[in-house]
C-alpha cells in the first residue's frame, strides 16, 4: 500500500481549495502541501462549472454604496440580519471586512470583472440593500477559478493528486493524524486504498446537493466533507438551511433574474398554467405577475419573500408526477405589461440592453427576454433548447447551496484539532438566507484564512503514521465485503434521492420529516454493494446517507419557517407556518458522541 506524508492535506479543488493552497504556500513555501481531488484537477467542482443569469461576487469596495470606511459594516449586518440571525456575527464581520482585499487579489489575477470608466460595476442581489455584486457575466465563478489556476500554475512544489477520494479521517485524542484515501479509477479496494499521514487537513469539498433528485451540483458534490468531519467528531451547524431554486433540469442553469422578469408562462406537461391556483383565493393577476417578476431578485426559496409561493407551486406539481416548463412563446393568461407596478416596470427598463419598442415588449416573454437578456437565448440554443423556435425549458426546484456545514471559528478551525474547513463545507458564516454572491466571496475569504492558519500550525503538529496501517486494513476489509448485498449502489442512490426530495425539499412537515427519517433509517440498514460505477460511487452514497440523516434531524427539530426552511402544518397547505424569533434565533449544532447523533440549540455569536 502506498503511504504518503505531508504538512497540509487540502481536500477538494474548487475556489476555496485553490485559495487555501495558494495562501498556505505564500505563507511558507517550504511546506509539503497535497491537494486531493476526486476528479480532474481544476475542472471539477462547483466553482469550475457554475453558470447562472449573472453570477455575483459580493464585496464592499472603495466606491460601494453607502460609502465610507465603515461601509463593510452594512454588509456584515446584511449577512447576519437578512440571514435570520442564525449565523455567527464575528464570522460575518470578517467576511464583509475582508471582501475588498479578496476582490483586489482576484483582480490582480486578471479575473475580468466588468468595469465602467475604470470603476467596478456592481448591482443589488437578493438578500442585500446595497449594490455590492461584482461580476464578469454568467461565468463569474469559472473566471475566478481560471485566475486562481493561473496563480497555482506558478507554484511548482504543491503535489496534486487527481482522482483521489479521501474516504476517512483518522483521529486520535481529538487530533488529526492522517487519512485513508482511494484512487477513484481503481475498483479493487486493496489496490485503490492508500494513506496520507498529516496533522493538518483543510476540507473544501463543497456541499452535498447530489442527495437530491433535482440539483444543480456537479456529480462529485456528495457531502464528503461534512460526513468526514461528523465521523471524526467535529461539530456541524445550520444543516437544515439548503438553498433551493428554479433551474433547468437539462442544463442546470439557475433561472433567476431576467429569466423570471420576462414573465414566462409556467406550464405543466399537459400545457396547463398552474401558478395562479396556488395563490390564495381572490388574488389578482396583477399580484401574481408582480410576484413572478420579483422572483428574479429572490431566486432561492425563502420564507421572508412572498415569492416562495412560486417555489411551492412548482415543487408540488413535480411531486405530483407532472413535468414543469418555462414557456416564452406567448404571454401568461391575462397578462398585460401594464399590470406590472411602476417600480417593476422601471427596473425592467433599467435592465434593457436594447429597446424593441412597446408593441414587441407587450407581445411575448421571448421579446422581453430579447430586450433584457438576449445572451440567455443564445446560451440555451447552444445547448439544444431553441427558444426562438418555441422550445420550452423544463425546470424543477433544484438544490443549489448548503448554507451550513462543519462549524468553524474565525481562523477556519473546526472543533477537531488539526482540521479546518472552508467554502461550502464550512458552517456558521452564513445564516438561513445568504446575500447573492456571498458564496464566491466566502470561498476566497475563508479559503485564505484557513490556508494561512494551517500553514502557521502545520510545522508544530507532529505527524504520526503508526496507526494508519491498521485503520487502512480495517477499511479495506469492510469495503471488500461490499461485493454482494441487497441493493446495488446505483439503485441505492436513486432511492436515497427520492427519500430526501420528498421529505426535506421545499415543503417540510413534521409528519413528512418523521416518515423520511424512518425510511432513511430502514434504508441505511440494508446491505448495499458495489456495482458498475465502482468503489468511489459506493463510498459517496455512504457520505450522502450520513448528511441526509443530519439534515433531516435538524429540519425536524426546527419547528418554524426561516429562510429556505419552510415548515407546514400539513402538506396540503400552501402557506408555511411563521418564524418564531423569540425561540429560534438560535442555530442547531450536531455532533457525534459515543456513536450517537446529538443535537443542541445554541445561541450564535452576537454583535457587540
Amino acid at each position: 500500500m502506498d503511504n504518503r506524508t505531508c504538512d497540509i492535506l487540502i481536500v477538494g479543488s474548487g475556489g476555496a481549495s485553490l485559495r487555501a493552497a495558494i495562501a498556505a504556500y505564500e505563507y511558507n513555501p517550504k511546506l509539503r502541501i497535497i491537494v486531493a481531488t476526486k476528479g480532474v484537477f481544476g475542472k471539477s467542482g462547483v466553482t469550475a462549472l457554475s453558470c447562472s443569469d449573472r453570477m455575483a461576487f459580493h464585496a464592499t469596495l472603495e466606491n460601494t454604496e453607502p460609502g465610507g470606511s465603515d461601509a463593510w459594516k452594512y454588509h456584515a449586518d446584511d449577512i447576519y440580519r437578512i440571514g435570520g440571525k442564525v449565523s455567527d456575527y464575528n464570522l460575518a464581520a470578517i467576511m464583509a471586512k475582508e471582501a475588498k482585499d479578496a476582490f483586489h487579489y482576484l483582480d490582480s489575477l486578471n479575473v475580468p470583472f466588468v468595469k465602467k470608466n475604470g470603476i467596478v460595476d456592481q448591482f443589488v442581489t437578493d438578500g442585500s440593500d446595497y449594490a455590492r455584486a461584482c461580476y464578469t457575466g454568467p461565468k463569474t465563478a469559472v473566471h475566478i477559478q481560471e485566475g486562481l489556476l493561473r496563480r497555482f500554475s506558478e507554484i511548482t512544489n504543491i503535489e496534486v493528486i487527481p482522482y483521489c477520494m479521501v474516504a476517512k479521517l483518522v483521529v486520535r485524542d481529538n487530533n488529526i493524524v492522517g487519512s485513508i484515501a482511494i484512487d477513484t479509477r481503481e475498483k479493487d479496494p486493496a489496490k485503490a486504498a492508500f494513506t496520507i499521514a498529516t496533522g493538518a487537513v483543510i476540507l473544501a469539498t463543497g456541499g452535498g446537493g447530489m442527495m437530491y433528485t433535482h440539483n444543480v451540483f456537479p456529480a462529485p458534490m456528495t457531502g464528503d466533507g461534512c460526513a468526514l468531519a461528523y465521523e471524526a467528531g467535529a461539530e456541524l451547524v445550520n444543516l437544515e438551511f439548503i438553498q433551493i431554486g428554479i433551474a433547468s433540469t437539462a442544463t442546470k442553469f439557475n433561472c433567476s433574474g431576467s429569466m423570471m422578469r420576462a414573465i414566462p408562462r409556467l406550464i405543466n406537461e399537459d400545457g396547463n398554467e398552474f401558478l395562479a391556483k396556488y395563490f390564495p383565493e381572490g388574488t389578482s393577476l396583477a399580484e401574481v405577475y408582480n410576484i413572478l417578476f420579483k422572483k428574479g431578485a429572490s431566486w432561492p426559496v425563502s420564507y421572508e419573500h412572498k415569492t416562495h409561493i412560486i417555489d411551492i407551486a412548482l415543487y408540488k406539481e413535480v411531486m405530483a408526477g407532472r413535468k414543469v416548463y418555462l414557456d416564452y412563446s406567448k404571454n401568461p393568461q391575462g397578462f398585460r405589461f401594464g399590470l406590472l407596478s411602476e417600480e417593476n416596470q422601471a427596473r425592467y427598463c433599467r435592465e434593457m440592453s436594447r429597446d424593441l419598442g412597446d408593441e414587441a415588449r407587450k407581445a411575448t416573454p421571448l421579446q422581453r427576454l430579447k430586450e433584457i437578456n438576449p445572451a440567455s437565448i443564445e446560451w440555451f440554443k447552444d445547448r439544444g433548447i431553441d427558444l426562438l423556435q418555441g422550445d420550452v425549458i423544463e425546470v424543477a426546484a433544484c438544490a443549489q447551496h448548503f448554507q451550513g456545514g462543519v462549524k468553524i471559528d474565525t481562523r477556519g478551525r473546526t472543533t477537531v484539532n488539526g482540521l479546518w474547513a472552508a467554502g461550502e463545507s464550512a458552517g456558521g458564516q452564513h445564516g438561513a438566507n445568504r446575500p447573492g454572491g456571498n458564496a464566491l466571496l466566502d470561498c476566497q475569504v475563508y479559503g485564505k484564512i484557513a490556508g494561512e492558519d494551517a500553514a502557521k500550525q502545520a510545522k508544530a503538529i507532529p505527524v504520526d503514521d503508526s496507526v494508519l496501517a491498521g485503520e487502512a486494513a480495517t477499511f479495506i476489509q469492510n469495503v471488500e465485503a461490499a461485493t454482494s448485498g441487497e441493493i446495488p449502489a446505483r439503485q441505492a442512490r436513486k432511492e436515497l434521492q427520492s427519500i430526501v426530495e420528498e421529505s426535506v425539499g421545499i415543503v417540510r412537515t413534521e409528519a413528512g420529516l418523521r416518515q423520511g427519517i424512518e425510511e432513511l433509517n430502514a434504508f441505511s440498514a440494508k446491505r448495499f454493494y458495489i456495482d458498475g460505477p465502482g468503489l468511489y460511487y459506493f463510498l459517496e452514497n455512504s457520505s450522502m446517507i450520513t448528511v441526509a440523516k443530519l439534515v433531516l434531524a435538524a429540519a425536524l427539530l426546527r419547528d418554524e419557517s426561516r429562510g429556505p426552511h419552510l415548515r407546514f402544518a400539513d402538506y396540503t397547505d400552501n402557506t408555511p407556518i411563521g418564524r418564531k424569533d423569540g425561540e429560534w434565533e438560535k442555530y442547531i449544532v450536531i455532533k457525534k458522541v459515543d456513536g450517537e447523533m446529538r443535537l443542541e440549540k445554541r445561541m450564535p455569536q452576537l454583535p457587540d
